[in-house]
């Protein structure tokens, strides 16, 4: 039986406690209700709090929590999705 593989990891630890963590995992088969061979994690917030995170669980597919409001996303890649998070990530931190 195939095996998803990660693809991509990163963690960075801002000084004022934040954390921000990357994972993308290529997989065998698409996490349903996505229709892509992909299953990513993206989370920012600090220890016990989501600020912001984009993920694909499944049964709910690809999908953006927002200051504890979860919608649907619509992934096109994964250039978009990063750029989308980390969008999100820096008005949070006032950087835009």
């Amino acid at each position: 039986m195939a095996k998803a593989v990660r693809l991509f990891h990163q963690r960075v630890d801002f000084d004022d406690g934040a954390i921000l963590e990357m994972t993308l995992w290529r997989v065998p088969n698409p996490v349903a209700p996505s229709t892509h061979d992909l299953k990513y994690s993206l989370f920012y917030g600090r220890p016990g709090r989501r600020e912001v995170g984009y993920d694909n669980e499944r049964g709910k597919g690809d999908h953006r929590h927002f200051l504890g409001v979860e919608t649907a996303y619509t992934f096109t890649g994964v250039d978009q999705l990063a750029a989308d998070f980390l969008a999100d990530v820096r008005s949070l931190r006032g950087e835009t």
